[in-house]
């Protein structure tokens, strides 16, 4: 999956959205049901359905199309066959590497957002892309031979380690931020961006980049992610 779309710089836009606006959001989000809780990872995914609050839908589209131009939803569907719009994440524990490069070959990806709904938290943008699908990055022997994915789930690999140098990772910057990974894990990846949560803001960066949580948490976080195509 190569993508073909001009790829830039993660972007925050500050004051992005006023504080009704976000409590738009956060009501939304208590009103919709549980997706997934997932009790090993301690975090509870919600689906943005359609239909829930027209309004914050229509609201939403003009100001992402206002920044990134004419796109498509790509946040795959529900049980009827209708697009969601993203996906509400209520984290207890931060989320390891991963890219969120999409499920359809044919697919061309483009870019993603992040509306932290807490004030609390950071997220780690690095330089280096892949293009093989969504996949969590790990070393992790049990979880690299998970081959049984439900629809929607990102497949395992540990191929990143391959396709980038054997640099040490900063070990500054893992002590600061990403204690939570295997510092192993992150060999040959350098940081492009971190990404300090600040409600209000939304970050809108390449899909094609591996990122993740960093190790700063305060009880939980919350987060609205959508993912969008050409």
């Amino acid at each position: 999956m190569e993508n073909k779309l001009p790829e830039t710089k993660p972007k925050v836009l500050k004051n992005f959205f006023s504080g009704n606006e976000i409590n738009k959001f956060i009501n939304l989000y208590q009103k919709l049901p549980v997706t997934v809780h997932n009790k090993k990872q301690n975090v509870i995914k919600k689906r943005w359905l359609q239909k829930h609050d027209e309004e914050l839908e229509k609201f939403f589209f003009q100001r992402l199309k206002s920044e990134i131009g004419e796109f498509k939803m790509d946040n795959l569907k529900d049980e009827n066959g209708q697009d969601i719009y993203g996906l509400f994440q209520e984290s207890y524990n931060p989320i390891g590497l991963h890219v969120d490069s999409g499920f359809d070959k044919e697919a061309n990806v483009y870019k993603q957002t992040l509306i932290p709904l807490t004030s609390v938290g950071s997220t780690v943008i690095f330089k280096n892309r892949f293009y093989g699908g969504s996949t969590n990055f790990t070393l992790d022997k049990k979880e690299l031979e998970i081959k049984k994915l439900n629809y929607g789930q990102n497949k395992r690999s540990s191929e990143h380690l391959k396709l980038f140098d054997n640099k040490p990772f900063d070990k500054k910057i893992y002590s600061k931020y990403l204690t939570h990974e295997k510092i192993e894990n992150l060999k040959g990846l350098e940081v492009e961006f971190i990404y300090e949560w600040e409600i209000g803001s939304m970050l809108i960066f390449d899909r094609s980049h591996l990122h993740c949580s960093s190790s700063i948490i305060e009880g939980k976080k919350i987060g609205l992610t959508t993912f969008t195509k050409k």
